[in-house]
């Protein structure tokens, strides 16, 4: 691809952070946005599996740079921040879809120590990433903060799914209560995305007796949240993608 065709792209010279962008979603999303122009960094713990979703990137004509991190370290989520900082000016994209899932458990029967650390990647660690590059986003000219979310959350709770759902509607409050406090004062914009019933991993566990056949690969949730990204889409906006 030439620096022409690049310039074209709808995310060129954009800057984007993808957290769990080891596989599954993350790593579709990562490959999406960085297809449409954009350098992302890719943040995970696995240093194997994020060098094969860099290597691949780079192949597809994209840019990416890897940070692997433990987003459960909040230190470690200030050196990211310093070390972006010092690279570059302005973060446009900032995907939060790092998640667990947890044991599956009736409400009296959670474990507090497990529910805990739950609580910290999924909702904990999304606030220190917003805390850390708020600065970043603000200096953008059109920034995007993208938070994946479930259908199980605040508007549809479901029995046995009590921690991962309230997580997930923490976050969700979260998101949307920072794009508001900010919507007068920057370009920044949030959105929620359901990806809805997805071939992951997390889908995996938690529906062990399901043909994975059925569901839509990551890729397609990948490309939504780019287009998302690329598109005109108020503050606010919630995405339900289909089975």
């Amino acid at each position: 691809m030439t620096d022409t065709d690049q310039d074209k792209r709808p995310l060129a010279g954009r800057l984007a952070i993808v957290t769990g962008a080891s596989r599954g979603i993350g790593a579709a999303t990562a490959h999406a946005l960085a297809a449409d122009g954009a350098h992302v960094v890719l943040v995970a713990r696995s240093v194997p599996d994020l060098e094969a979703v860099e290597e691949a990137i780079h192949a597809a004509g994209g840019s990416a740079t890897i940070a692997p991190l433990d987003l459960t370290d909040g230190e470690s989520i200030g050196r990211l921040a310093q070390a972006v900082g010092g690279r570059w000016q302005a973060l446009d994209i900032l995907v939060l879809n790092a998640a667990t899932l947890g044991t599956l458990a009736a409400v009296p029967a959670i474990d507090v120590k497990e529910f805990a650390r739950q609580l910290t990647l999924n909702v904990a660690a999304p606030q220190a990433l917003i805390a850390a590059f708020d600065p970043m986003l603000r200096a953008s000219k059109d920034a995007r903060v993208i938070a994946l979310s479930t259908g199980v959350a605040a508007t549809n709770p479901r029995a046995y799914w009590g921690a991962y759902g309230a997580s997930k509607a923490a976050l969700d409050v979260l998101v949307a209560a920072y794009g508001k406090e900010v919507s007068k004062i920057s370009a920044i914009r949030t959105h929620i995305v359901d990806p809805g019933a997805t071939r992951t991993t997390m889908r995996a566990r938690a529906y062990p007796g399901e043909d994975p056949a059925t569901l839509k690969t990551p890729d397609v949730v990948g490309r939504a949240i780019a287009d998302l990204v690329a598109s005109d889409a108020e503050d606010g906006a919630r995405i339900v993608l289909p089975k």
